[in-house]
C-alpha cells in the first residue's frame, strides 16, 4: 500500500493491519510503536523545516483539518520508509493534491527525506497517483523536486516557478553585541523609541521556555496582546478565528512539552505590550507569530523585542533567525533582505485529471498576461 489515509477526527482505521501496509495513527497520543508514527519520528531529524513535524501535521489534523482527509504518501526502501509527506484534497473529479497545511497557515512545508534515494522512491509513487499534485511554496532545494522531474517522465508535466521566500537572519556574534549591525540612522531609531518606552515606565524583556503546567497562562497573555492590534480589525489576529486557535494552541503545547517553545514579552510597567511565539530547532530561532499593543505603537514595540530575540538568539549560539511568513516591507526595511528561496510545483499526469488541471492553471495565466496588458 502506498498511501495512508487518516479519517480526522477520530483515530485513523488501517484498512490493511499487515505490517507493510502501516499501522493507524492516533494524532491524539502520537503512540510509540506504530509503524508510519516511528518512522516519521525518526524521519524528523531530516527536516529543514519545523512544519514537517509529526507535532505540526497533528496539530493541524485537530483543528483547521479535522474532518479533513489526510493522506501520508510514503517511499518504502529496503530499510522501511525512507520519506514521506502528507496531503489533502477536495472532493471533487479534479482536485488537487496538497501540502497539509499549506492554504490553512501559509507556511512553507516540504517532503521528509532520508536522502536522495527516498526522495526517488516517494517520487515514483507520486508519479503514479492519477491525480494533479500542487505544492505552492516549498525550498527551491527540495530533494523531491530532481526526483519528481525524473519520476514523471513519460507520466505527465512538471512545472517548478518561483515562489515567495522566506526571510532570514543569518547569526553571528555581532548580533548579541549591542547595535554594531544597524546601520547609523537605525541605530537612531532604536535609541529614539527605547526613550519613548522608558518614559512610559520600566521596560522589561523576557524569553521563556515555559513548563507545560503554565503554557495556557502564557498563550493566553500573548494572544491576548495581539487581539490588542491592528489585527484585530482586519480579523487576522489568532483570538479572531476559534480553528486556527485551536490549531496554534494544540501546536504550540506540543512544542512546549518538547521543550522547544519560546514565549517572548516586552513588558512596560509590567504590562505585555509586544509578545513573540516562536520554536528553537534545528539550531534556528523559528519566529511564527508576533503581536504587539497598538496603544504603544509610537514605541515600536514589536521592533524592540525582536532586537532583543535577536540578541538572545546569538548569544544562544544559534545559527540563524526565521522569520517565516513573506517577505514584507517592515522586515527589508528594518532587518533583513535574504530570503530562502521556495518555489511552486505542479504535476499534471498526462490523463484528464492532469489535462484539466493543466487547462484551468493556463486560463488563469492567460488572464493575468491579459490584465497586464490591459
Amino acid at each position: 500500500m502506498e498511501h495512508q489515509s487518516f479519517n480526522m477526527p477520530t483515530s485513523l482505521a488501517a484498512p490493511d493491519p499487515r505490517p507493510e501496509t502501516g499501522v493507524a495513527l492516533d494524532f491524539q497520543r502520537f503512540e510509540a510503536g506504530h509503524l508510519l508514527t516511528d518512522a516519521w519520528l525518526r524521519l524528523e531529524r531530516h527536516a529543514s523545516l519545523p512544519t514537517q513535524t509529526l507535532g505540526f501535521i497533528a496539530a493541524l489534523a485537530q483543528s483547521l483539518l479535522a474532518g479533513v482527509g489526510i493522506v501520508v504518501f510514503v517511499g518504502r526502501g529496503e530499510e522501511g520508509i525512507e520519506a514521506l509527506i502528507p496531503l489533502c484534497r477536495g472532493a471533487s473529479y479534479a482536485a488537487r493534491w496538497r501540502l497539509a497545511g499549506a492554504c490553512e497557515v501559509f507556511e512553507p512545508g516540504d517532503a521528509l527525506c532520508a536522502g536522495e534515494q527516498g526522495a526517488a522512491l516517494l517520487a515514483q509513487v507520486l508519479a503514479r497517483d492519477p491525480h494533479a499534485l500542487s505544492l505552492d511554496r516549498i525550498p527551491a532545494r527540495s530533494l523531491l523536486i530532481p526526483a519528481l522531474r525524473v519520476a514523471m517522465r513519460g507520466r505527465g508535466l512538471v512545472s517548478v516557478r518561483p515562489a515567495r521566500g522566506c526571510p532570514t537572519i543569518a547569526l553571528d556574534a555581532n548580533w548579541g553585541q549591542g547595535e554594531s549591525f544597524l546601520n547609523a540612522g537605525r541605530r537612531s531609531d532604536f535609541r529614539r523609541a527605547e526613550r519613548r518606552a522608558a518614559a512610559m515606565g520600566a521596560v522589561f524583556h523576557e524569553i521563556i521556555a515555559p513548563d507545560p503546567c503554565e503554557f495556557d497562562t502564557l498563550f493566553d497573555e500573548a494572544i491576548a496582546v495581539e487581539m490588542n492590534s491592528w489585527k484585530r480589525a482586519a480579523g487576522s489576529a489568532i483570538g479572531c478565528n476559534p480553528a486556527k486557535e485551536a490549531f496554534v494552541r494544540a501546536w504550540f503545547r506540543h512544542a512546549c512539552e518538547q521543550g522547544t517553545l519560546r514565549i517572548a514579552f516586552l513588558r512596560i510597567g509590567h504590562k505585555a505590550v509586544a509578545m513573540q511565539l516562536a520554536v528553537v530547532s534545528l539550531n534556528r530561532y523559528w519566529l511564527f507569530k508576533i503581536g504587539y499593543d497598538e496603544a504603544y505603537r509610537s514605541c515600536s514595540p514589536g521592533n524592540l523585542l525582536m532586537l532583543h530575540s535577536l540578541r538572545h538568539a546569538a548569544r544562544a549560539g544559534l545559527e540563524a533567525y526565521e522569520l517565516l511568513g513573506e517577505a514584507e516591507p517592515w522586515i527589508a526595511d528594518f532587518w533583513t533582505r535574504d530570503n530562502h528561496d521556495c518555489v511552486r510545483l505542479r504535476t499534471y499526469p498526462f490523463n484528464p485529471r492532469g489535462l484539466l488541471a493543466l487547462a484551468a492553471d493556463g486560463l488563469v495565466w492567460l488572464k493575468g498576461r491579459l490584465r497586464r496588458k490591459a
